[in-house]
């Protein structure tokens, strides 16, 4: 099982804490950052694809290409694609 590290607030910040990445189809995947997105102002027209990868060493099978980004929205466009890449993981189908 693939696991994501983070640091837990009630310890001291050399602990750390697993969490498994919640497993979702491309379709979910895609559904998530399409409401993501959306919620933010500035993200509204950010035109994205999600693209299936092999598995990383940190354990991610995906990501997000970005597209028809306005330069004021790609901090944001960023930062909510890496919270929904820190807690999914694509399910690949057997």
């Amino acid at each position: 099982m693939n696991s994501r590290t983070l640091l837990n607030s009630k310890t001291p910040s050399n602990s750390k804490t697993l969490v498994a990445k919640t497993p979702a189809t491309l379709d979910e995947i895609k559904t998530r950052v399409t409401y993501a997105l959306q919620r933010h102002p500035l993200c509204r027209s950010v035109q994205f694809e999600i693209v299936s990868l092999p598995r990383t060493s940190r354990g991610g099978n995906w990501t997000v290409s970005l597209r028809s980004i306005a330069p004021d929205a790609l901090w944001e466009a960023s930062d909510i694609v890496a919270d929904i890449q820190e807690a999914y993981e694509l399910l690949i189908a057997a």
